[in-house]
């Protein structure tokens, strides 16, 4: 296996964060769509709360190009995802039922990614983001595409964050999601070296030790 190869198999989960309804899902749906497509060329895994609206545009984008999706519920069980939230499953690869509502489903979500790209959104999507600049991780804004993804540079600038590098801002769902598979590649150097110059089974082995020169 190749140096590339070895470490193409290091795939990021990155969040897609949008509103399940209101006025952005109808306005950016297609948006939405092409950034869960986006993550899939990459050759990335996406991952949405497993709801409607906006993330269930980015689950089907993703679907369509062939990638993988995975959805992290409110519910205890696929019934109560289905029944009691009224919550699709059809495009997911897999679903992690959470059991923990709306609200400690979205910190579990976050937390389970790598990186969270905004679309639109609502209050709900503002907390995921905040969730995601508190465990430093980096967030794309697709501007342009209504609701919170508009109004988060207008919160940024007023709250003066500590660390602006974390947040990138874009109108392109391809260039975006591209900015942001860079930032993490970059965040993640130290497992590329890994990966380089140790076999892919180099957790059975001894810890490896640092390389000097």
């Amino acid at each position: 296996m190749s140096a590339e190869s070895s470490f193409s198999s290091l795939r990021y989960s990155i969040c897609l964060s949008g509103a399940a309804a209101g006025d952005t899902v109808e306005a950016s749906a297609k948006l939405a769509r092409e950034v869960g497509a986006a993550i899939a060329r990459s050759g990335h895994i996406l991952t949405t709360g497993a709801t409607v609206g906006l993330p269930y545009q980015a689950a089907l984008g993703a679907q369509s190009a062939g990638g993988t999706s995975i959805g992290f519920s409110p519910a205890v069980s696929l019934r109560e995802h289905l029944r009691k939230y009224r919550l699709p499953s059809n495009c997911y690869d897999f679903i992690n039922f959470t059991g923990l509502h709306y609200v400690g489903r979205d910190l579990y979500l976050v937390q389970s990614s790598d990186a969270l790209i905004t679309v639109g959104g609502r209050f709900g999507s503002l907390h995921e983001f905040t969730s995601a600049l508190e465990a430093h991780k980096p967030c794309g804004i697709l501007t342009h595409s209504g609701g919170t993804a508009d109004q988060i540079p207008k919160l940024v600038e007023a709250l003066e964050l500590p660390d602006n590098s974390l947040v990138i801002y874009d109108d392109d769902p391809d260039r975006l999601v591209k900015r942001i598979v860079k930032i993490l590649d970059e965040k993640n150097a130290d497992l590329r070296d890994l990966l380089e110059h140790h076999n892919q089974e180099w957790f059975l082995g001894d810890p490896p030790r640092p390389r000097t020169g």
